[in-house]
């Protein structure tokens, strides 16, 4: 833990309530590619409809997490670089997936290694040194919202390719150990992210409470992707077969 940390994160200084709104990110390294993801689903010819709206979509969620007014916050509170990483984990991530051309079958071991990658890329970040480290320098930041997105579309692709008790299995499992991690944190004695230590006053949070806050968004609604998922393909499963005679209106 660094008590005086004093480095300027990528996404600027810790914005105090009445300047957020004007704290939008216009690095051009953000902006160009997501323009030229843009343009090209406009134009292209080479995906359907419904890919090309579900990259889009996929586009504006990166959009937000990176230009909008949440980077600047992420600054501030940890339970806004929380959001953050839910956005490219939980939104971003599976809409890529399902946005790219279907790859073959994923079996039961491609799965798992796919589920026990984006965890160790996970709890990998969350290690407070490690993150420090990628608030203090902007590759060692890259390189984190990098592994982060791509083990996350990794997954998602295996699951979205995989039967449905195996991809099942794969999203109880995330769930588990995300909310493994937010219990860490929302039980946790004391702060233990230094870049925050001195932060949150501005927003009537001190900086365990902020850590905590995001414990209960990690354990709470982003687990809950996961669970929600994984019962829509256990219902899927276990429901009549679509093409079976018998499920078809009379």
């Amino acid at each position: 833990m660094i008590p005086g940390f004093t480095a300027i994160p990528y996404c600027g200084p810790a914005p105090g309530p009445a300047e957020l709104w004007g704290q939008w990110n216009l690095d051009p390294v953000i902006l160009a590619p997501l323009a030229v993801g843009a343009i090209w689903l406009a134009v292209t010819r080479a995906v359907n409809t419904r890919s090309r709206l579900i990259g889009a979509l996929a586009i504006f969620v990166l959009a937000i997490a990176f230009i909008s007014p949440i980077c600047a916050l992420s600054s501030a509170l940890f339970a806004a670089r929380t959001v953050h990483h839910i956005l490219l984990v939980c939104v971003a991530a599976p809409l890529i997936a399902w946005a790219l051309p279907r790859v073959t079958r994923s079996g039961f071991g491609t799965v798992i290694v796919a589920t026990l990658l984006q965890a160790v890329v996970l709890w990998f970040w969350h290690a407070p040194a490690l993150y420090e480290a990628a608030l203090s320098n902007d590759l060692v930041y890259a390189l984190m919202e990098a592994t982060l997105l791509g083990a996350s579309v990794l997954f998602w692709t295996t699951v979205r390719a995989a039967a449905a008790p195996t991809a099942a299995l794969g999203l109880v499992l995330t769930m588990v150990q995300m909310g493994m991690l937010g219990a860490l944190l929302v039980f946790a004695g004391s702060a233990v992210y230094g870049p925050h230590l001195m932060t949150t006053d501005a927003w009537g949070l001190t900086s365990l409470e902020d850590q905590q806050l995001a414990g209960l968004i990690m354990w709470a609604p982003a687990a809950g992707i996961y669970l929600v998922t994984a019962l829509v393909h256990v219902a899927r499963w276990i429901g009549p077969d679509p093409t079976s005679p018998a499920s078809r209106p009379a």
